[in-house]
């Protein structure tokens, strides 16, 4: 028993040293490179948490939501206007801002997870643009098109380097209960209707239900973001509940790959970093990441990370058959 639990320490070590790595990388940041470097790496990591919310919906769920930023800003705004109008604690308006977006959540998702395919992306678009101009026309309490300013952190989280690392604890948390409830029966159930939901509903399963849960679960992680974003940046504007940025996790989930939990965090590292490099020469940034986008679609169907996987994979196999 001991041995078989070695074993499993062992295999677990081997399969996730890049992830210690990676981890250890985040930590040691603040002290390596410049502090905008620093800042952009905080923004990479509340956005890759933003395309994580998204896959649950579309790469294990099978349903590609159009309207995901109205929950990204909703938890920023719920934020922004608690801290800033009423002057609530900071940490009663963080919860609370996810709590606003998931219960945004639950009443949008009570209508759209009726539908599916393009009628569901359709109905999520319509909903996020309706919150959208809710929150850009009440002008005397969302500020309107000027947003909220001045949406400052504790004095302890000024300093940059303690908001990152506040902001790199939260992502990984976040990260790792949104692995374990793809990984748990409720995870594979998701899956089970991505692949054929009439065969999963005609096994007795409540697929609305299961499909609603895990909409309010995708809209409270999104909130969680910007309810993150909204202190980082100290201000929120309503471009961030518009569709343009709804479209934001869908092209970092397609360029880092849908069909695995890390992809769209490697799409978003790799838009957000090459972005920021990019600005400082040309403003037609956009021309470029459409280029490199439309080149994975095209040669990598599984995106960079699902192609780096089957490389992987084939080389394995090759191994395996030259040792036997």
């Amino acid at each position: 028993m001991e041995t078989t639990q070695m074993e499993d320490n062992k295999n677990w070590f081997k399969r996730g040293w890049w992830l210690i790595l990676l981890i250890a990388a985040g930590l040691v940041a603040p002290h390596v490179i410049s502090e905008f470097y620093l800042l952009i790496l905080g923004e990479a990591l509340v956005m890759s948490l933003f395309a994580l919310s998204f896959n649950l919906l579309f790469g294990y769920m099978g349903q590609l939501p159009f309207g995901q930023a109205a929950f990204y800003g909703l938890g920023g705004y719920g934020m922004a206007i608690l801290l800033t109008k009423f002057q609530v604690n900071f940490w009663l308006s963080f919860i609370a801002g996810i709590g606003i977006a998931a219960l945004i959540g639950l009443l949008v998702g009570l209508f759209c997870v009726r539908l599916r395919g393009i009628y569901f992306s359709i109905l999520t678009l319509a909903f996020g643009q309706l919150i959208f101009v809710v929150i850009y026309k009440w002008h005397d309490f969302t500020g309107g098109d000027d947003g909220i300013q001045g949406v400052f952190p504790p004095e302890f989280f000024k300093d940059p380097i303690a908001y990152y690392y506040f902001i790199l604890i939260v992502f990984c948390l976040s990260a790792f209960i949104l692995w374990r409830i793809i990984h748990s029966p409720f995870g594979y159930t998701l899956q089970a209707m991505r692949e054929n939901s009439e065969r999963t509903e005609f096994l007795g399963i409540p697929i609305a239900r299961y499909q609603l849960i895990a909409f309010v679960i995708s809209a409270a992680f999104a909130g969680l973001a910007g309810a993150l974003w909204a202190p980082f940046y100290r201000s929120v504007a309503p471009s961030t509940l518009m569709w343009v940025k709804s479209g934001e996790p869908v092209m970092a989930t397609i360029l880092g790959g849908a069909g695995l939990f890390f992809g769209p965090v490697l799409g978003t590292f790799l838009i957000t970093f090459i972005h920021a490099y990019l600005l400082g020469f040309t403003h037609f940034w956009p021309i470029i990441m459409g280029t490199l986008i439309l080149i994975v679609i095209f040669l990598l169907p599984g995106g960079i990370l699902g192609f780096i996987k089957e490389k992987l994979e084939n080389r394995q196999n090759r191994n395996q058959q030259t040792q036997g």
